[in-house]
């Protein structure tokens, strides 16, 4: 049981970094911290490293405990791995877990906005060198596609 949840807080630690860097990445996203926010893409594929071995140990753990138990791995979750524990060593495998599904959904959302705010931050870049450039902007006409027939002025709604 020591093994399981030592594990948990491992993941718990690595999903709270995780967290503090996608959240310190969405604030530099908003300023439009271009160093801050390239910083932080590597700090997440690190984070994202390291959770792939806690992934492996947790494989491993599970492994284990089925291989004890004499069920398949794929057959074993959280609750049938507590089962018989004592119930104090119980209810705070679950807390961890349960805080940990948490900390992933939460840092979930947060690099989905973030996704959606480069996307925004990117499609503005590109109008911008279009216009700058004079190329030409696709429209859409009656009958579908067509090219922009006078250059666009560009004001930054954002300032």
């Amino acid at each position: 049981m020591s093994r399981v949840v030592d594990h948990l807080q491992r993941q718990l630690q690595s999903a709270r970094r995780l967290l503090e860097i996608v959240l310190r990445q969405s604030a530099a996203i908003r300023r439009q911290d271009t160093a801050t926010v390239l910083g932080s893409l590597s700090d997440v594929q690190a984070e994202m490293a390291y959770r792939a071995q806690l992934e492996s140990e947790r494989t491993a753990i599970v492994g284990g405990v089925a291989a004890e138990l004499g069920v398949p791995a794929d057959s074993l979750d959280l609750e049938s791995m507590i089962a018989g524990v004592p119930s104090v060593e119980a209810e705070h495998a679950r807390s961890l877990s349960a805080e940990l599904v948490g900390l992933l959904r939460e840092t979930g959302r947060i690099h989905e906005q973030n996704r959606v705010l480069l996307r925004q931050e990117l499609a503005f870049l590109d109008h911008l060198m279009r216009a700058l450039s004079g190329t030409p902007q696709g429209a859409y006409s009656p009958t579908g596609w067509a090219p922009s027939q006078a250059p666009v002025t560009v004001v930054d709604a954002r300032a």
